[in-house]
């Protein structure tokens, strides 16, 4: 098994790819060891001293470390946890247990706005955000601000402020009118 690695955006995050499939649908944020408990693999990554975020998306595994250890020193074993993994023939998630599609539900009068929002979103943003190894889903619409978690690479990249303020601000605001502002949100 031959597992690529792609650098992204944000210097404390590592992209990489297993030339297979990761997850079938969605994606799946593992932002601490504890919320780990339902993924084989992400449990295992989380072994490796100085992880602080996993984050699984169609066919990539999005690893974020802590400012205090380098590359160099947790890559090959990082690697050598995806290896093993897929050796062992255990599923990514937990029978039972589904990744997230990644929109919040929203209903009310500005429904048929927010579903042009996610529409966008889906389309446009996500894909995007996917090569640089994170997502970015709708969490809530309030008098004209759209309110956005962002997750994997694109959470506490550097770049992200200007990501969601120069990008996705103009791209919604440009074809929605009704959007007057973007924001991040944390969970």
């Amino acid at each position: 098994m031959f597992i690529q690695t792609e650098s992204t955006p944000n210097p404390a995050t590592l992209k990489f790819l297993p030339g297979q499939t990761v997850l079938d649908a969605g994606t799946a944020d593992f932002p601490s060891a504890d919320a780990a408990a339902k993924s084989p693999l992400a449990r295992r990554i989380f072994e490796v001293s100085g992880v602080n975020g996993v984050f699984f998306g169609n066919d990539f595994v999005t690893v974020t470390k802590a400012d205090s250890v380098e590359w160099d020193h947790v890559k090959p074993a990082i690697l050598g946890a995806v290896m093993e993994h897929y050796q062992s023939g255990q599923p990514v998630i937990e029978t039972g247990e589904q990744a997230a599609s990644g929109h919040a539900e929203f209903t009310g009068e500005d429904s048929e706005v927010v579903g042009q929002i996610k529409e966008l979103l889906d389309t446009r943003v996500r894909p995007a955000v996917a090569q640089d190894g994170g997502d970015i889903t709708f969490h809530g619409f309030e008098r004209g601000v759209v309110y956005l978690h962002m997750q994997g690479a694109c959470a506490g990249c550097p770049s992200s402020t200007l990501t969601l303020k120069m990008g996705i601000e103009n791209l919604l605001r440009h074809y929605i009118p009704e959007v007057t502002e973007v924001r991040p949100v944390g969970i």
